[in-house]
C-alpha cells in the first residue's frame, strides 16, 4: 500500500462558537465550515463526517482531544449522541451559565449579521428551574410488536424512531413518573398500534392527557383509561381525528366551566383558563415573569393605548387591562380568541365577586389574519401609542411592514400615528431580527433594549425579547 492509499488522519479541529441548533463550529484549514453535534465552543475534538457539501461539512463529535471546563456529565441516562438517544434536549453536556450565554451570543448574532441592529442595552436574561420545567409536551407513541412493547416519549436524535425513555428530567416529576404506567396502559389497550399520541398539558391544579386515537376505542379500552384517570389522578381527553375532534373520554364526567385547565398569573390577580390543545407557554414560571417583565418595559400608564398583536388567550393583554382603560387584543385563531374573552369575563366576574379595587378594564378582542396586514388595515385601527407584539416562530413582517409603509407614506386625511413604543417577544431569534432591522432602518425606530429567555433549558431554542422606541 502506497502512502497515497494509506488513510488520511483524522485532522484536529477546533470548536469556535456553537449555531443555533447547538452544534460546535470549527474550520479547516482550507476554510471549509464544519459543524459538529456534541462539541462545545474552544474545545479540541476529532468529527466523524456524515454530511458534505461544498462549502460546509456536518458530523457528530468523534474523539474529544481538549474538553471544555464548562463541559458537564448529562442528568439524563436518555442524553447523548449514542444510537436510540432522545432528541428531546440537546445542551445537557453543558452547564447552565454557558447554555444561557450561548443562547444570548445566538440572538445578539442574529440581530448584528441578520438584522444590521446593536441594541442599546442587553436585558438580564431570564431564567427559572433548570428541571422539571415542562408543562406541555407532545409525546410519539409507537407499538412494537415483535417485542410485544410500547414506546413513549420524545424522537431518537435525528431519528423518526421513539427513544426508550423510562424518565424524563424536563418533565415535572408526577409526569416523569407517568412514563412508564402510560407504557403498560397503552399496552393493554386493543388499539395498541392505533395510537399514535399523548399530548400532555398541566394546569396549576390538574393534569390532562390527550390520546390520539386512529380507530374507535372500545367499552374495555374507554374502562382502562378511567381507571388510569382514577388512579393516577389525571383527566383523559380524547382525539379520534383532527384538533376540532378533541372531547373529554366521557360526556358524563363533570368538567369545570369553562375547563379544568387554568394557570394563575398571582402578580395580576387573573386566571387563565385553557383547553388542552390551546397554545400556552410550556414553562409557567417562566410565562409568569415574562409577563411582568414585558409590562415593565411597556411602562403602562393609564391614559396608554394598547395593542397586543398575536393576543392568544389573553396571557399579556389581560394584565395591560388593569392599567391601561384602552386595549385591543388581536389574534388570527377564532377559538383562541374566544377563550380570550371568556377569560376577560370570568376574570371580572372573579374581580366582582371580591370586590377587586384594581379593576380590570374593557377589552375589544379582533379577529384577522396578521400574516396578510397592509397598510390600509392598519390605519383603519384607532392610535394606540404601545404596542405588544408576541408572534409565532414566522414573525411579524406583514404588520411591521404594514407600519413601516404608513410611517414612510403617511396618509394625510388621517390621524394615524405609530405605536411610540414596542415590546416584542420572540421565539425565533431570526425573524426577530429580520423585522427589528425593518424597524430600525426603514421605520425610525431605536433598538433600545434586547436580551434572552431560558424558556427551554437543555434545548437549543431560544426566546427573546426586544423593545423598540421611536426616535
Amino acid at each position: 500500500m502506497t502512502s497515497d492509499q494509506l488513510p488520511k488522519p483524522n485532522p484536529v479541529l477546533s470548536i469556535e462558537s456553537m449555531d443555533l441548533d447547538a452544534q460546535g463550529i470549527a474550520h479547516r484549514d482550507d476554510g471549509k465550515v464544519v459543524f459538529i453535534e456534541g462539541a462545545l465552543p474552544y474545545e479540541e475534538v476529532t468529527v466523524n463526517v456524515h454530511r458534505k457539501k461544498n462549502n460546509w461539512e456536518q458530523g457528530t463529535l468523534n474523539q474529544l482531544i481538549k474538553p471544555s471546563s464548562q463541559r458537564i456529565q448529562a442528568a439524563c441516562p436518555h442524553f447523548g449522541l449514542h444510537p436510540g438517544a432522545c432528541g428531546g434536549c440537546k445542551m445537557q453536556h453543558t452547564n447552565m451559565f454557558t447554555q444561557i450565554a450561548v443562547k444570548q451570543r445566538v440572538l445578539e448574532d442574529n440581530l448584528n449579521h441578520l438584522g444590521k441592529v446593536i441594541p442599546e442595552q442587553i436585558i438580564r436574561p431570564l431564567q427559572g428551574l433548570d428541571w422539571g420545567y415542562r408543562f406541555r409536551a407532545r409525546l410519539s407513541v409507537r407499538y412494537v410488536a415483535k417485542k410485544f412493547t410500547v414506546l413513549i416519549g420524545f424522537h431518537e436524535r435525528k431519528s423518526s424512531y421513539v427513544a426508550d425513555m423510562s424518565t424524563c428530567r424536563v418533565l415535572p416529576e408526577h409526569l416523569s413518573q407517568l412514563l412508564l404506567p402510560l407504557r403498560q396502559l397503552i399496552g393493554s389497550l386493543e388499539v395498541r398500534d392505533q395510537c399514535p399520541q399523548i399530548e400532555i398539558a398541566c394546569g396549576d391544579q390538574t393534569t390532562a392527557l390527550v390520546l390520539r386515537h386512529l380507530a374507535p376505542l372500545s367499552p374495555t379500552d374507554m374502562q382502562h383509561l378511567h381507571d388510569f384517570a382514577d388512579t393516577y389522578r389525571v383527566q383523559w381527553w380524547v382525539q379520534p381525528k383532527g384538533t376540532d375532534s378533541i372531547a373529554l373520554l366521557s360526556a358524563n364526567e363533570k368538567q369545570a366551566e369553562p375547563s379544568a385547565l387554568f394557570y394563575d398569573l398571582p402578580d395580576f390577580d387573573l386566571r387563565m383558563f385553557f383547553r388542552p390543545v390551546d397554545f400556552t407557554q410550556v414553562n409557567p414560571a417562566i410565562n409568569r415573569t415574562l409577563v411582568s417583565r414585558a409590562l415593565r418595559l411597556l411602562n403602562i400608564q393609564t391614559e396608554d393605548s394598547l395593542i397586543d398583536w398575536f393576543c392568544g388567550l389573553g396571557n399579556f393583554t389581560l394584565p395591560m387591562a388593569r392599567f391601561a382603560k384602552k386595549v385591543i387584543g388581536i389574534e388570527g385563531s377564532k377559538p383562541l380568541l374566544d377563550w380570550a374573552n371568556t377569560n376577560h369575563q370570568l376574570n371580572k366576574q372573579r374581580d366582582a365577586e371580591v370586590q377587586n379595587h384594581f379593576p380590570l378594564h374593557p377589552v375589544d378582542f379582533k379577529c384577522m389574519n396578521l400574516f396578510e396586514m397592509t397598510a390600509d388595515e392598519l390605519m383603519g385601527f384607532e392610535p394606540a401609542n404601545k404596542w405588544l407584539i408576541d408572534p409565532p416562530r414566522e414573525g411579524a413582517f406583514a404588520l411591521v411592514k404594514a407600519l413601516v409603509d404608513l410611517i414612510e407614506n403617511p396618509r394625510l386625511e388621517s390621524a394615524w400615528k405609530p405605536p411610540e413604543r414596542i415590546v416584542y417577544v420572540s421565539c425565533n431569534p431570526a425573524t426577530l431580527a429580520r423585522d427589528a432591522g425593518l424597524l430600525v432602518h426603514t421605520g425610525g425606530y431605536r433598538c433600545v433594549a434586547a436580551g434572552m429567555v431560558n424558556m427551554f433549558p437543555h434545548t437549543a431554542h431560544v426566546e427573546s425579547m426586544a423593545v423598540f422606541e421611536l426616535t
